[in-house]
């Protein structure tokens, strides 16, 4: 059983994951600071305001906040826009490609088609 631990510890998979998960950790912390630091404050600058977490309505005895589901998607859109953006100098700087878009769903040919027009009219016969 200690044998097969090891083995599983020492996958390249695992490894692989948890650099890929400490990396990201990482990199969460610098998006964090870039959103709150110079993005949220742009954005005061614009607005007035940069955090509406606090907008809230009262309904009865209880109060709804929706301030911050709607900062929520502030930042993650703030997130996956400097992504976005980071991603893209990446794919300059390596001249590769690593943001595609999904390759169109491949539907059967037109030989094929007619294949099964032909077979169908066959057994209809």
């Amino acid at each position: 059983m200690w044998k097969e631990f090891k083995a599983f510890i020492a996958n390249d998979n695992v490894v692989t994951m948890a650099t890929g998960i400490i990396m990201g950790s990482a990199f969460t912390a610098i998006i964090t600071a870039l959103v709150d630091n110079i993005f949220m404050p742009i954005i005061v600058a614009l607005t007035g305001q940069a955090d509406v977490s606090g907008l809230a309505f009262t309904i009865g005895n209880t109060q709804i906040g929706y301030g911050a589901f709607i900062q929520a998607i502030i930042n993650f859109l703030l997130i996956a826009c400097f992504l976005y953006l980071t991603l893209k100098a990446l794919e300059k700087a390596q001249n590769k490609k690593l943001i595609a878009p999904d390759p169109e769903p491949q539907g059967p040919s037109e030989v094929d088609l007619l294949e099964q027009i032909l077979a169908e009219l066959k057994t209809n016969k």
